[in-house]
């Protein structure tokens, strides 16, 4: 399952309205950043498929204005 986490850069005085839009994504942990205007978000879904939704699904929230993957681990499945 793939684990990531990024950095999300709102647009100018809209940190809170991207903090709520992320945070009603299931597979998000959203942890605003004390000194800085920026989110950590951690990512956790069921294969590369659903990630990769879900990253397109955060980039077209209007409220941000970057987002960069600082780090990402993929743990494989045991059949």
């Amino acid at each position: 399952m793939p684990i990531k986490s990024y950095l999300a850069h709102p647009q100018e005085d809209k940190k809170q309205a991207l903090f709520e839009a992320l945070s009603k994504i299931e597979q998000c942990e959203v942890i605003p950043a004390k000194n800085e205007d920026l989110l950590i978000v951690v990512t956790d879904t069921n294969s590369q498929e659903e990630e990769d939704k879900l990253k397109k699904l955060m980039e077209n929230i209007d409220s941000l204005k970057l987002l960069s993957m600082v780090s990402g681990f993929n743990t494989p499945k045991n059949d």
